[in-house]
């Protein structure tokens, strides 16, 4: 158990946290927990199981892409605060 207090610690560190030792313990534990969790499923037999990020397969449902006319810049630019040489004006942010 010393060996994960000192995780514990090294990681409370890491995340720049200060923990007290209630929650150095609580923590402790926890992760205790999850790793002895980690050990029973690395004695989980899968042989001839092909590895995968999903179980199923994903596709993409947007729409293929298609050239179409755009909207002219005159009806962009037709509720626009401001506009010059018909683009949209926006005030300067870097100086």
């Amino acid at each position: 158990m010393a060996a994960i207090d000192l995780e514990v610690k090294y990681i409370a560190h890491l995340a720049r946290l200060e923990l007290t030792p209630a929650e150095e313990e609580k923590f402790g534990a926890q992760l205790g927990s999850i790793l002895e969790y980690i050990e029973k499923l690395k004695q989980a037999e899968v042989t001839g199981v092909e590895p995968t990020a999903h179980p199923f397969p994903l596709a993409n449902i947007t729409r293929s892409d298609e050239i179409r006319p755009s909207l002219p810049a005159v009806d962009a630019l037709r509720n626009a605060p401001a506009s010059v040489n018909e683009l949209f004006r926006v005030p300067k942010i870097i100086e």
